[in-house]
């Protein structure tokens, strides 16, 4: 029980205190330095819907609108990454970023751009607010609680409600894919898919697993599949989600996760959550030193 105690400490600390910690997590290595733009480039946002998909040359042919101080609306192909590629079809509408790398033009931090998803997302993410207000100034939420509604984009550009996962038993934790440091998200991501490979020889049947990034202005959809894709991991039953940041920092504040990004350097702690068919969580891990079997030992079968 001391580890409830201690993120429940950490909950309650005030905001000189937090800075202090988040201090202390640079010191011991809890950071990642973030680079978001190589020197020469230039960032526009786009929005504009997909005409065609060149999987060959790895090109999306975008009807966009005016993209102001450069060009009029038009329809261009762009360069874009694989996730991105095999996430989108004709039709559709995204936002993103234009980048102009010298005379090089490619398309970046693309996410659904779908007037009903996005009012599912907006809608979610005012009720999730409200309630992290309501909590008062420590929303952090205890074993034994409840965990709250959300809704964010998964791996594929598909809104994920929370009531998805009703009558399933969830795993849930918070990575981003730019973590440079072996024991932070990388060991947590290789803990949760030995853990889904662990629960299913088990016989565990009803799992999902959940990483939520703490990065999301990075960690679009399309960036999520490829870090899932080039770890060969599972998605038959593991989602990555991302969305909107603010929907993240009260997801981050009611689960008692701290993470800030502070002169390009990403201060974060750990917490690995399971969470039963009910919605009620029930029991967590804070920092790493966590073991799989551990987490399948709690699972009903």
């Amino acid at each position: 029980m001391k580890t409830y105690a201690g993120i429940s400490r950490l909950a309650g600390i005030c905001a000189a205190s937090l800075l202090a910690l988040l201090a202390a997590c640079s010191r011991t290595q809890k950071t990642a330095t973030i680079d978001d733009d190589a020197p020469g480039e230039k960032r526009w946002p786009l929005h504009g819907q997909i005409v065609s998909v060149d999987a060959a040359h790895k090109t999306l042919r975008v009807q966009h609108e005016e993209i102001v101080g450069l060009m009029p609306a038009m329809t261009m192909d762009y360069a874009v990454g694989p996730g991105d590629l095999a996430n989108v079809k004709p039709g559709e509408h995204i936002r993103g970023d234009l980048v102009q790398s010298g005379g090089d033009f490619r398309l970046e931090r693309i996410f659904p751009d779908d007037a009903s998803a996005n009012a599912t997302i907006d809608a979610a993410a005012k009720s999730l607010s409200q309630d992290t207000m309501v909590r008062g100034p420590h929303p952090f939420r205890e074993v034994g609680e409840t965990v709250p509604d959300f809704a964010l984009y998964d791996q594929d550009g598909h809104v994920v409600q929370m009531n998805r996962f009703r009558g399933k038993q969830i795993m849930l934790n918070f990575i981003y894919t730019r973590c440079p440091i072996a024991t932070m998200c990388p060991t947590s991501t290789v803990k949760m898919t030995m853990t889904q490979k662990l629960a299913r020889e088990a016989g565990v049947k009803n799992l999902e697993l959940i990483s939520i990034s703490l990065d999301p202005v990075y960690d679009t959809p399309g960036v999520l599949k490829d870090y899932a894709q080039a770890r060969g991991i599972d998605l038959s039953n593991f989602s990555f989600l991302t969305g909107p940041q603010k929907s993240v920092q009260d997801l981050l504040a009611q689960f008692g996760v701290i993470a800030e990004f502070k002169d390009g350097i990403l201060n974060h702690t750990l917490a690995t959550l399971l969470i039963n068919e009910n919605g009620t969580i029930v029991w967590r891990a804070d920092g790493g030193e966590w073991e799989p079997s551990e987490f399948v030992g709690k699972m009903k079968k």
